[in-house]
Parts: structure tokens; sequence; C-alpha cells
């Protein structure tokens, strides 16, 4: 049984992926919140704040947008890092919105992620908490992605759902776990933070997400008409018409990918 992002790792893709970037349309926006090249800080780290304090501001309680970092501090302290479930209660304390203050006590919060997704070994030789302090620049840059973020999602419908699970129905033996971004009226978003164009895994990221929302029996996931990848570094969006996708992709990685 694997996560989403593991079973990807497993797959070999036809040349360009199954669905391949440049079949999605493009689009490239600008706006005031400019971002500071000579940032240097740890990306991943980044990511996740911005995507999890989006989330916040459309009206996630603090818990539920940060239920990894949770869960990680839940198993820190079963490897015997005692201190992590008082640590990761202060941090997340003390985030109210995207200020200074709380995206510093986000930072440190989104460490314990490593310890739920990649284990104790890769955890304990990953910067803890106490090794991030963002200073200046990545703190304005996390805040400008964030007013990015905040200015697209508005406009695309009202925000549906976020950070969520499929229906039994949606997952099967092989893919057992996944989480999808975010759920507009008609659309299902994977939000990307990195400095680079969106990559096969993505896409197929997404579509497996489409397809485990399509086997999936809420009533939302039959509004979906599209799907799309918002990156708010690069301040663009792909989007794809579902009714674009070749029912042939979407029957093999039902049946080869997510074997259902």
């Amino acid at each position: 049984m694997s996560s989403v992002t593991a079973r990807i790792r497993e797959i070999k893709q036809p040349r360009g992926g199954y669905l391949n970037i440049s079949n999605f349309k493009i689009y490239q926006f600008k706006g005031t919140w400019k971002l500071d090249s000579t940032e240097d800080f740890p990306p991943a780290i980044t990511g996740m704040v911005v995507e999890n304090l989006t989330k916040v501001v459309f009206g996630s309680k603090i818990i539920d947008a940060f239920e990894s970092s949770i869960k990680g501090a839940i198993m820190a302290e079963k490897y015997g890092y005692s201190s992590a479930g008082p640590e990761i209660a202060e941090y997340l304390s003390n985030i109210y919105g995207y200020s200074r203050n709380s995206i510093i006590n986000a930072c440190k919060a989104v460490t314990f992620d490593v310890w739920y997704k990649n284990g104790k070994e890769i955890a304990e030789k990953s910067m803890s908490a106490k090794d991030i302090s963002p200073f200046d620049i990545p703190i304005h840059n996390i805040q400008s992605m964030i007013n990015r973020s905040i200015s697209f999602f508005s406009k695309q419908g009202s925000m549906i759902d976020m950070g969520f699970c499929f229906d039994e129905e949606g997952y099967t033996s092989t893919v057992n776990t996944g989480n999808a971004d975010f759920l507009t009226s008609d659309t299902l978003w994977e939000f990307k933070v990195s400095s680079a164009e969106p990559t096969s895994a993505y896409t197929l990221q997404l579509l497996m997400y489409y397809i485990m929302a399509v086997h999936s029996k809420r009533e939302e996931f039959k509004r979906i008409t599209k799907i799309g990848i918002f990156n708010p570094r690069l301040y663009k969006a792909y989007i794809m018409e579902v009714k674009d996708i070749s029912p042939e992709i979407i029957k093999e990685v039902e049946q080869k990918v997510i074997c259902y």
C-alpha cells in the first residue's frame, strides 16, 4: 500500500508524462507582491508554510491545516523526542493569520512533518524547529506568496474544501492515502511553490486526485470540470478541462497506477 506521491515514484510514465504540461492553459499573473530573489531558506519549509497559512486564511482550523505537523510531533514523541508535543502546541498557539510572528511559528511547526512523512532515520538528520529562524527576506516572500494566493483563489469561486481526503471508494489496496490541496466550485487544485515549472510527477498527482474524486461519492466532486496547478512563487496557474483528458489515459492510470 502506498500514498499517492510514493506510488508516483514507482511509476515509469510515457515520455512527457500521462498529462503533458504543454496541454494545460497557462496563465501568468502580475501583482504588487514582489519576491526578493536573494531568498536563502529551505524551500520545503517555505512551501508548507505558504500552503498551510493560505488554508488558514480561507477558514481552515489550525489543527487541520497543520495536521501532518501534529501527526509528526506525535510520532517524534514515540521515538523519544519527549518535548515534541509541548513544542508544537506552543508554536500553533501563536499562529494568527500570517503576521511575522505567525510565520516564524509556522516555520518551526512544519519541521515536524518529516517525522510523519519520512520516519525516524531521515527526521533525525533533518532541521529541527530550533534550527529554523527565518529572517526578513523569507518572511517577506512568504507573506507575498500568501497574498498572491489569496488574490488568486478569491477569484476562483467558492472555496469548497481544503486538504481533503477521498471516500473509501476513491482509494485502493495499491493507493490508500493521499490528500488533495484545494477544491473550488468547479476546479480541483494542486498547490506548488517550486521555482521550476510543473513536472510530470505533479501532473500525474493531479490526475490521480481527479480520478480518485470521480470514484468517490461526494456530491461536490461531481461538479469538477477542470483541474489545475497554482504556483504562487511563479505566480502562474496551469488549467485543463477534464473533457480534454483522453479517456484512454484515464483508463490506463485507473488500471495501472491506482489499480481499481
